[in-house]
């Protein structure tokens, strides 16, 4: 204890004087380090700056953080959408929703009903579709062939599909059919008068949520009962499933009016009841479909005579 550098004289001695002789001297000796934090009030001698280094990094980190929470935004959200302006999935999707029903409807009605046909340039025909019981069609286009000059019958029945020419002026014979291929075929579209479709096969893409339509509520045209839709196809390609328009259908499912580029069907009057199945319009003969274009101008005969000279 002799040789301890740091004592501290006597309480009330003057400076400069010397403790006494065989008096216990309070010794100050560093304490060991205690591990761990160390506590702001116990500051080692040898570093007297380092004291305030933790209020002063505190007093400036401070005022920034204090200035980066007042100046920074909070994230923007965007505002919310009006439905009345901005139309959205949901309201497309109900009305695809509500014409599949439609279609489907359709499917099950079995009926017999007259449409009109109407095309600009053209006058009005009536067409005949029949939907019977076994699920069997027929469709009768007057003016479906030969650039509106003949007659024709599209028939789909247990054996096929079939074409049928009906008498007409440009083709005064008795009606005759021809196969065209197995009932679910595609009709060949140089053969194909394209009214049938709307209680065909068309109906089967209207029900089939995975066609590429986009479909819409749409107004009624003039005269025309039922809830109709304009629909569109997304599908970029050149073979669209379907021809775009206005499709109305009655709540029963029965096809009110089909407006496309092709011309505008529109129900004549109340279906009357379906037939158990349908008939073909004449015997089943080996030969040519009608096609839907007119026939080619007659070859010019020879010169006239010019007599003996």
């Amino acid at each position: 204890m002799a040789d301890t550098p740091w004592v501290r004289r006597a309480a009330g001695a003057p400076r400069g004087a010397r403790a006494p002789e065989n008096v216990p001297v309070p010794v100050l000796s560093r304490s060991p380090r205690v591990a761990g934090r160390r506590t702001p009030d116990r500051p080692r001698p040898d570093r007297p700056g380092r004291r305030a280094c933790g209020p002063l990094v505190f007093a400036i980190a401070l005022p920034a953080a204090l200035l980066l929470g007042c100046s920074a935004e909070p994230p923007s959200t965007p505002p919310p959408s009006d439905p009345a302006s901005d139309p959205t999935p949901v309201a497309a999707d109900a009305a695809r929703d509500e014409l599949a029903a439609l279609a489907a409807a359709a499917q099950d009605r079995h009926l017999v009903a007259r449409y009109t046909f109407s095309r600009g340039g053209e006058p009005d025909r009536t067409i005949v579709v029949t939907s019977a019981e076994d699920g069997t069609w027929r469709v009768d286009v007057p003016g479906g062939a030969l650039g509106g000059a003949a007659d024709v019958s599209l028939a789909a029945t247990a054996d096929g599909l079939f074409q049928c020419a009906l008498p007409s002026a440009a083709r005064p014979q008795a009606a005759s059919c021809v196969r065209l291929g197995d009932r679910d075929d595609t009709i060949p579209r140089r053969f194909d008068p394209r009214v049938q479709h709307p209680f065909t096969d068309w109906l089967d893409v209207l029900t089939d949520r995975r066609a590429p339509l986009s479909v819409s509520p749409a107004q009624p045209p003039k005269g025309v009962a039922g809830t109709c839709y304009a629909v569109e196809t997304t599908s970029a390609s050149l073979n669209a499933p379907l021809d775009v328009g206005i499709y109305c259908y009655d709540q029963d499912g029965t096809p009110t009016a089909v407006r496309t580029e092709h011309g505008t069907l529109t129900l004549a009057g109340p279906p009357a009841p379906a037939p158990p199945t349908v008939q073909l319009a004449g015997p089943v003969v080996d030969g040519e479909p009608l096609g839907t274009a007119s026939p080619p101008p007659p070859e010019p005969s020879g010169s006239p005579s010019t007599g003996t000279q």
